[in-house]
């Protein structure tokens, strides 16, 4: 079973870093893209960044381009999300997602949840201001 744990979220101040996790097991990692979506209080869910592992694309939001950086460790079939510079309009749970390499990106772009199929549980970050 495809199976995805976030984690790394917590309390930080306004200006102040978090690195997020995301652990993959249950597919061939190399074959999926994997990305991170958040929902922030009364908000629906959007698409944040998200990485080609095999090749390294990337892709970022607007909102968090310049401040995100999205990597992979295939070894450790884990994606980070590093969050510089965070604001209390980061405040949201984080989940991780997985799936095709053409879905998982149109889905981020457009932050269309059903067209994936992996997802992890949330992980709540919280800025304070």
């Amino acid at each position: 079973d495809v199976q995805l744990q976030a984690s790394g979220g917590g309390l930080v101040q306004t200006g102040g870093s978090l690195r997020l996790s995301c652990a993959a097991s249950g597919f061939t990692f190399d074959d999926y893209s994997i990305a991170w979506f958040r929902q922030g209080p009364g908000k629906g869910r959007e698409g944040v960044s998200c990485i080609s592992v095999s090749d390294g694309n990337t892709y970022y939001a607007d909102s968090v381009k310049g401040r995100f950086t999205i990597s992979s460790d295939n070894a450790k079939n884990t994606v980070y999300l590093q969050m510089n510079s965070l604001t209390p309009e980061d405040t949201a749970y984080y989940y991780c997602a997985a799936d095709r390499l053409n879905p998982i990106f149109e889905a981020t772009m457009t932050s269309d949840v059903h067209l994936v199929n992996y997802w992890g549980q949330g992980t709540l970050v919280t800025v304070s201001s």
